[in-house]
């Protein structure tokens, strides 16, 4: 019998629970900052600053240079007349000079002159001023006073001069139209300078406006790859100019950080996927051995094998440890002017053993001397893995080449095999960590051999080159010898 309630019956009807709204983070905006701490700012009124002063400075020289030149122009017609002047007192006395000085009087080409002769007792006898400038005490000193001529009042550049007879004479010139020009040409000056004030002030809104586009750029980009926007990149002018070389670096910096992130996501995949199985078979012999070994023996031999899968494990990462410490460039305090020649003969007497045991053959060529300036232990483990792959993936009875030689200042160090050597497109990615080619899935190994070689050899300056051996793989590591300034180090 259906004990159920009838429909409706005893039902409370709630509304549907609606789902909480998501919580959407606002998007922080840059916090507005005062315009005396803003660069773009800062770089404007440095280049008005710079602007106005030099533009000041060329108005003031100008100006002054040619104030200047009509001064000097004015002293020099005062002291040509008055030496003419004194000439004619010379040659004929008193009367002489009262002739001479009535003739320029005369004379309407030139009415700026200024002339006042006095007698021994102070007497005017002849000349344009009323009376003897006030102030004027000295002889043979210059004054600018004001003066009254013919009734009008001027402003003159006067110098005295003494007589034998006891007398003076005054020699000078109107400078009131000098003056007006001196006031036309220094508001002339002002106007321009208040032009050169608005360009400047022109000039400093336009670099504000160009700095402030492209740091906006630059920030509006970083700001994207802050939060996980990697593909972003600065867009260039085109002018080639300081900005575009900025953004160049910048977007080459930003694809060496898109590399470095993929090489990441690349091992992280690698370990999970590689070091899956050592320790799932490690786990499953423990598991087994739980369950089945009834003997003190059979459990002793299924912990031994699962530490052999757990060391495994630990030199996978000792590997890995040791070439993030080789890229990150920390050994290089322990570089040291060492010579290769005697180590790569030691490593050749230990891996002919080990070849001969094999059935393989190995031809050794090394130079005299191979000086570098590096890490010994380094070079010698990057040697030691390719010499290990080239005996891992030789086929009995096949020759390995082992030669290092140094020319034009560069040593080399190959070592070649005839093996399955690795495909030419497999060939460019035999460096990356964990990869392992098609021909190498059934040997043992983790991939970080050539991975390691390739972080020792630019750790020194150097690289390491794979090439085709028909067949085989033939692996070259160049490193640059030192030379003699590191030598006498």
């Amino acid at each position: 019998m259906d004990t159920s309630p009838p429909r409706g019956a005893g039902l409370r009807l709630e509304p549907p629970e609606q789902p909480a709204a998501k919580a959407v983070m606002p998007r922080r905006r840059p916090r507005a900052r005062p315009l005396i701490r803003s660069a773009g700012i800062r770089f404007a009124l440095v280049y008005a600053v710079v602007f106005g002063v030099s533009a000041f400075a060329l108005a003031f020289s100008l100006w002054y240079s040619t104030a200047g030149l009509l001064q000097r122009q004015v002293e020099g017609a005062i002291r040509g007349d008055a030496a003419a002047l004194n000439e004619h007192y010379a040659q004929a006395g008193l009367p002489g000079l009262v002739l001479a000085i009535h003739d320029r009087l005369a004379d309407t080409t030139d009415d700026d002159g200024i002339y006042l002769l006095m007698d021994a007792a102070g007497n005017r006898i002849i000349g344009n001023l009323d009376q003897w400038p006030a102030g004027l005490n000295q002889v043979d000193s210059w004054y600018e006073l004001p003066v009254r001529r013919q009734g009008a009042s001027s402003v003159a550049l006067l110098q005295a001069y003494a007589l034998s007879g006891g007398g003076q004479l005054l020699v000078g010139r109107d400078m009131r139209a000098r003056s007006e020009l001196r006031n036309v040409l220094r508001g002339a000056l002002v106007g321009a300078f208040g032009v050169m004030c608005l360009l400047g002030i022109g000039g400093a809104v336009i670099i504000r406006s160009l700095f402030r586009r492209m740091i906006q750029d630059i920030s509006t980009t970083t700001r994207a790859i802050a939060v996980g926007d990697l593909t972003r990149r600065i867009a260039k002018s085109g002018d080639g100019d300081e900005f575009d070389e900025l953004a160049e670096i910048i977007n080459e910096m930003l694809d060496r950080i898109s590399r470095l992130m993929d090489g990441v996501r690349q091992v992280s995949n690698a370990i999970a996927h590689d070091l899956r199985t050592p320790i799932t078979r490690a786990r499953a012999r423990l598991e087994d051995a739980a369950l089945r070994a009834h003997t003190p023996e059979a459990l002793h031999a299924a912990i031994e094998r699962a530490t052999l899968d757990l060391d495994g494990i630990v030199g996978v990462f000792e590997a890995l440890l040791r070439i993030a410490e080789i890229e990150a460039g920390s050994r290089r305090a322990a570089f040291a002017p060492v010579d290769l020649a005697p180590m790569l003969h030691d490593m050749d007497e230990l891996y002919r053993a080990v070849a001969e045991e094999r059935g393989l053959s190995l031809e050794t060529v090394i130079g005299g001397t191979l000086p570098l300036l590096g890490d010994r232990e380094l070079v010698q483990q990057a040697v030691a893995n390719l010499l290990d792959n080239a005996l891992k993936f030789s086929a009995p009875g096949t020759v390995i080449t082992f030669t290092a030689r140094q020319e034009d200042g560069v040593i080399e160090i190959s070592v070649a095999d005839r093996g399955p050597g690795i495909s030419g497109e497999d060939r460019d990615r035999a460096t990356e960590r964990f990869f392992r080619a098609e021909s190498a899935r059934t040997t043992a190994g983790s991939g970080l051999g050539l991975a390691l070689v390739s972080a020792v050899a630019q750790l020194h300056n150097g690289k390491l080159d794979l090439a085709d051996h028909h067949p085989g793989l033939r692996a070259v590591i160049t490193l640059p010898a030192r030379n003699d300034a590191a030598r006498r180090l």
